[in-house]
């Protein structure tokens, strides 16, 4: 992706705005908020593939993926549940990345559409939050493989690691604070040095991950546990199978909601339907498979239960082995943390004040954030964890139910992208003072029972659905409440949808 130019940022390229005095606003539109024009649209397949590739095969995802397997899912269990998930994410991903593909717009200006010029700040804001914080305790996790790493090298910088300065050693400050510089050296180059990035780190995890799962299966002889125990039968069974699945669409979530912050720089849908579908169904029974190989090899070895494949790395016998190990969990996380936890409030900042805050400056202030929050107390604490980042999730599920029903349903895919950067009156997502007031009223009661389904104990059996629960709650009083007369006049005539995708 190349961000645009001052230059290249008007939309005089674009269909003319509705009503004609409309001008781009200052508080609106700069440069990196504009649609991206076809010469910056680099983000084909492959691109789109490697960007999945590194955020299925990251650390977390395996902690969830080897979570199915503690609780007694066998292999074809596994492989099912993630398969229900890849495709649910898959379809929700491809509704996304159409829009971003066929407007250009980020993220925070594709909401305006539904919630208003001003009233988009709400989505775009609890995106950022979310994305600053996991930001924060993803560089932590990647500082502590470093540690494991320049340990095994240089075995005498133990001795750094035994002090505490805010809740760090010397050691992991040091480890902490080259990680971020790192994340933060890539961004300043700008979205398109994102991309290759993330073409380099996507090959790089999945031959580290396949050799390791081949290693393991050597090992024991091809002799794995396909589960710990009797596998599950029946209803129980069923329910967890689904439930793994609908968790696995939550996780996903955050991408869900700001995949058009990427997918506005594919050249065309095809680009985005075939990366999503190597990069998501095919690559996510391929992440099970690993998955199932490194739990059961694990098992039979010692009757250990892994947590991380970085257990399995620490065990390695070998330095060289063990440190090219580290070096792929390293830049696989980074790769991850950065597309889904830096991109996004980057945007949004920008978003917040487009005249003083460039996608660069932007992402700068969030990433000191980050730091400033001191993450790893966050990941220490279940409470932040539990309540904090899983009940702003859950309201990420009507957020998405919102803005697709609004775009699909209601706007049958057309949207006037110029008016998406003027403040006057009349305009088409004015509404009343910039805010629809019927998005705000379809939100609250999704987000409150989304809420409830996920953080209140006595719905715990069906809590792993909540974010399926929200998207659909607020998507139907939406589509409800709205009038669907005026919506259909905003983009009619003189104003129909910009398509300026596929020029």
């Amino acid at each position: 992706m190349q961000l645009n130019s001052p230059a290249e940022s008007s939309l005089n390229d674009l269909a003319p705005a509705r009503p004609r005095d409309a001008a781009l606003s200052p508080r609106l539109h700069n440069h990196d908020l504009a649609p991206t024009r076809s010469e910056g649209r680099r983000w084909g397949g492959y691109s789109i593939f490697a960007l999945w590739t590194n955020d299925v095969h990251n650390i977390a995802n395996y902690s969830f993926a080897m979570g199915l397997y503690a609780l007694g899912l066998g292999g074809w269990q596994i492989l099912l549940s993630l398969l229900i998930g890849a495709v649910l994410v898959y379809g929700f991903m491809n509704l996304t990345g159409y829009m971003g593909q066929k407007t250009g717009v980020p993220f925070p200006v594709i909401s305006r559409v539904s919630f208003g010029i001003h009233g988009a700040q709400l989505p775009a804001l609890v995106r950022a939050v979310i994305a600053i914080a996991w930001f924060g305790i993803q560089t932590y996790l990647a500082s502590v493989v470093l540690k494991v790493l320049v340990t095994a090298l240089a075995p005498s910088l133990v001795e750094y690691d035994h002090n505490l300065v805010l809740g760090l050693s010397t050691l992991g400050w040091a480890c902490f604070v080259s990680i971020w510089l790192v994340q933060l050296v890539i961004l300043a180059y700008g979205m398109e040095m994102v991309r290759r990035y993330e073409a380099f780190a996507g090959p790089v995890i999945l031959l580290t991950m396949t050799s390791l799962a081949v290693w393991m299966y050597s090992r024991v002889g091809g002799h794995i546990s396909w589960s710990i125990r009797e596998p599950l039968q029946g209803a129980s069974m069923w329910r967890h199978i689904f439930a793994g699945g609908a968790l696995w669409l939550a996780i996903y979530g955050t991408l869900i909601l700001n995949f058009c912050d990427f997918a506005r720089s594919a050249p065309s849908r095809r680009c985005i339907r075939l990366g999503n579908f190597w990069g998501l169904p095919v690559n996510i029974l391929a992440f099970a498979v690993v998955t199932v190989m490194l739990c059961g090899a694990q098992f039979s070895i010692d009757g250990r239960i892994i947590e991380n494949p970085t257990q399995i790395i620490q065990s390695i016998p070998h330095t060289p082995f063990l440190v090219m190990g580290c070096l792929a969990l390293l830049i696989v996380t980074v790769a991850v943390n950065i597309m889904a936890n830096f991109v996004a409030p980057a945007f949004v900042l920008s978003n917040l004040a487009p005249r003083l805050l460039t996608f660069r400056r932007a992402g700068m202030i969030s990433a000191t954030v980050a730091v400033l929050i001191l993450p790893w107390n966050l990941y220490n604490s279940p409470l932040v964890i539990e309540y904090f980042l899983a009940g702003l999730g859950a309201l990420l599920g009507p957020l998405y139910g919102i803005i697709t029903a609004d775009y699909w349903l209601l706007r049958r895919g057309k949207v006037n992208v110029p008016q998406l950067y003027t403040e006057a009156a009349n305009a088409a997502y004015h509404y009343r003072r910039g805010i629809n007031p019927r998005a705000l009223a379809a939100v609250l009661p999704a987000a409150a029972i989304a809420i409830v389904l996920a953080l209140v104990p006595a719905f715990e059996t069906v809590s792993a659905f909540s974010w399926l629960f929200g998207a659909a709650i607020a998507a139907a009083v939406y589509l409800l409440i709205s009038d669907r007369h005026q919506t259909f006049s905003d983009v009619s005539g003189e104003s129909i949808a910009v398509d300026n995708a596929n020029h």
